[in-house]
């Protein structure tokens, strides 16, 4: 079992493969959080809290004779609000009397055999087991269940909290997160991912100070500027060493993480659904879940992301096409824009299909009026005016192509030029007697409102009921503003923004439950929506709207920290680049795009004949190599953000029989230095044939005297290097 309760001492013990997390309520049934970090045998990790009188923290009534007890000092396993602990807090509520404070206490816990749900929210699956937690608050009538999904071999622990109102009368959450992390000891950076629009997920660092760091989005998405996964790591920590401790949110929507060094020197990180413009209002008989937080221990950057990478793979993404070989793809938008010719189109898929590709995706533009990003968004059907043959036409010659078909749709937004929003002008967020804010020229929908969910629903529906569609591009182009619902009284809009996501949630389920044929792909102006709450529902994600070979090195090496390689969108697209008028090698637009979920984004008729044979390689060569890039281990070789003139990185097969190094250069630079490199996660027993060079060579050699890369000359230039185990 990998959840044991000590009946003696009381303690609490989650083990995983190579991981420990231990609790314990004392005797007045506050619980203590022990431990978490590398397994450690069957030891009691009480031993290590040392108590003082520490001045003007205070003791609870029950302590009042020992000063020195203090939940101002002592770590915890889910503080909350106005009860001595200055910190930060777990859970803020509103009472039903006006009182603003929560004292919590353990009841009792249960161990059951297998991984909890969360009605709603998206969850992690698979082999596990579960702690649920209960206390119970002092005075008012709150109930705290703690659920804890025990991931042995995963080497992953899941968090949770529900709230439950015991009560008659309603209870305001004023704030309630899904984990809180206390770590006592130590000097700790944080590492967070931040960035805006065609730049996202850069990685960041800095010392945890006695200060409160905030990691939020308050935009209604997750959203570009940042990511709700951070990661606490000691001062000393590299790709290879040191203790580093990951917390991620499955959730789409506002979060928040808060980093905060106390004044002990204890370190306390808590993360769930931004309390900013959030209250929930708890009725009678009511439990309010937060999402789900996904905790991971490991020693060295590197291990972290594999225990990451493996669990999103195999435990967060599901579905016909979370593990199967992803089609290439060409998307019509930076060949076509809105210029969706009919024969254009055609000829585009005929050119893809004589290459090797197996997808054509058809982008924005081909929906009622929908000439130009100003009108038709809601209206998600096909007329005259976009294709005069109409959609069906378009897709049987496509598919006579042999390719399958694709579509874009937008289904969270509305433009006031649209038959929905004339129909139905309430039906977006909007503050009475105010001018909208807009985006795009368009208009959020309210999804906190069952029939509108349903509405779109049935339109989306429709459309892949009488279409033969392979794969849905899912946009969301603009962050949420005017968060009002025209049906919830004054006293709920503070939960507006959380219900919001809960009915995208459900219209995600719906979709991919009912055509589980289709993939799913997510996308929210790029990679404003990456989150393992999106995929939950969706494999994969395009991960930002530069296409640029260039900074995408940078942006799919700051989510590879969190994200496997398969769940990111990776296209080719021409030179001169759209976003920077930046011209690469297409070979290097390859070498780049080919570390993800791969395809193209150009037109494809206007290449020469040495350009479209250099696609058909890299199509073959992609297929061959797919199951090493989305199935293997993912190694950054060095860090861009270092400024060395160079990116690498490396996959490596699980068996260590199989690697593929890409290398890009960045800066150029005459009379050069030998870029030198030492390879990792081989087996240094082996000996490896390298196919580009023909020579022979151990894994001990590579990995610990390293390989000299040939001179590399021009714009932006690219090696490969495919191993062999022989």
């Amino acid at each position: 079992m990998s959840i044991h309760f000590d009946e003696k001492t009381g303690r609490l013990t989650l083990s995983t493969a190579h991981s420990c997390y231990q609790m314990k309520a004392d005797e007045d049934g506050f619980l203590w959080h022990l431990y978490y970090g590398k397994s450690a045998g069957a030891q009691d990790f009480s031993y290590q809290y040392v108590r003082s009188d520490v001045g003007f923290s205070g003791q609870p009534y029950e302590r009042k004779a020992d000063r020195s007890f203090s939940l101002d000092t002592i770590p915890q396993e889910y503080p909350s609000f106005g009860v001595g602990d200055y910190r930060l807090s777990g859970l803020e509520v509103t009472n039903a009397d006006g009182s603003r404070c929560a004292d919590f206490r353990y009841v009792s816990h249960e161990i059951r055999p297998d991984k909890y749900t969360l009605p709603g929210l998206p969850s992690s699956y698979g082999e596990a087991e579960t702690l649920v937690v209960t206390l119970r608050e002092v005075a008012s009538p709150l109930l705290l269940r703690l659920y804890y999904g025990v991931f042995e071999e995963a080497d992953v622990i899941t968090r949770a909290a529900e709230v439950v109102n015991e009560g008659e009368g309603t209870i305001v959450l004023d704030r309630v997160s899904s984990a809180s992390l206390d770590l006592p000891f130590g000097k700790w950076d944080l590492v967070h991912f931040y960035g805006r629009h065609c730049m996202e997920r850069q990685f960041g660092r800095a010392p945890i100070g006695h200060y409160i760091t905030e990691i939020s989005s308050g935009r209604g998405a997750s959203s570009h500027q940042h990511n709700p996964f951070v990661i606490l790591c000691d001062r000393e920590a590299n790709e290879d060493l040191g203790d580093c401790y990951g917390m991620m949110l499955a959730y789409s929507g506002n979060f928040e993480a808060k980093a905060e060094r106390d004044q002990m020197d204890s370190v306390r990180l808590t993360m769930g659904v931004a309390s900013k413009g959030f209250s929930w209002n708890l009725a009678p008989g009511e439990s309010f879940f937060t999402p789900e937080a996904i905790l991971c221990h490991a020693e060295g950057f590197t291990e972290l992301s594999h225990r990451y990478h493996r669990f999103i793979r195999h435990n967060v993404t599901r579905g016909k096409w979370h593990l199967a070989h992803r089609p290439v793809l060409v998307n019509s938008w930076e060949a076509a824009y809105f210029d969706l010719e009919e024969e254009r189109l055609v000829t585009l898929a005929k050119e893809a299909a004589e290459l090797g590709i197996e997808l054509f995706v058809l982008d924005d533009g081909w929906f009622q009026h929908r000439k130009d990003d100003n009108a038709g968004l809601g209206d998600w059907f096909c007329t005259p005016d976009r294709l005069p043959n109409g959609l069906s036409s378009l897709i049987s010659r496509v598919r006579a192509t042999g390719l399958a078909f694709g579509i874009w749709i937008e289904p969270e937004m509305v433009n006031e030029d649209s038959d929905l929003y004339r129909a139905h002008p309430d039906w977006v967020l909007s503050v009475p007697g105010r001018k909208p804010t807009v985006g795009r020229n368009q208009l959020v929908l309210d999804f906190s409102r069952k029939e509108v969910v349903d509405a779109i629903f049935e339109a989306i529906a429709k459309l892949i009921r009488e279409n033969e569609i392979s794969y849905i591009k899912w946009d969301m182009n603009r962050s949420l503003a005017d968060v009002y619902s025209r049906v919830l009284p004054v006293e709920k809009q503070g939960e507006v923004g959380h219900r919001y996501v809960l009915g995208v949630y459900d219209l995600l389920n719906r979709l991919t439950s009912t055509f589980p044929d289709v993939l799913f792909e997510g996308c929210a102006g790029g990679g404003g929506r990456f989150d393992a709450g999106m995929l939950s529902y969706v494999p994969q994600i395009w991960c930002s709207d530069d296409s640029d070979a260039i900074p995408r090195l940078r942006i799919q090496h700051g989510t590879s920290f969190g994200y496997p390689v398969s769940t990111m969108g990776a296209h080719v697209s021409a030179v001169p680049n759209h976003q920077t008028g930046r011209t690469t090698p297409l070979d290097t637009r390859g070498v780049v795009a080919m570390s993800g979920a791969f395809g193209y984004e150009l037109d494809l008729a206007k290449l020469s004949k040495a350009e479209k044979e250099e696609i058909r390689e890299q199509v073959r060569t992609f297929k061959q190599d797919e199951e090493l890039i989305h199935g293997g281990l993912y190694y950054r070789l060095n860090n861009p953000f270092h400024k060395e003139g160079y990116v690498a990185w490396e996959f490596v097969s699980e068996d260590r029989g199989k690697a593929l190094v890409s290398l890009v250069v960045d800066v150029v630079q005459a009379n050069t230095i030998p870029l030198h490199i030492r390879l990792k996660g081989l087996d240094p027993e082996a000996v490896y044939r390298i196919e580009e060079d023909e020579g022979k060579y151990t894994g001990a050699a590579l990995m610990y005297g390293g390989y000299s890369f040939p001179r590399v000359l021009g714009d932006y230039p690219s090696v490969q290097l495919h191993l062999e185990r022989v």
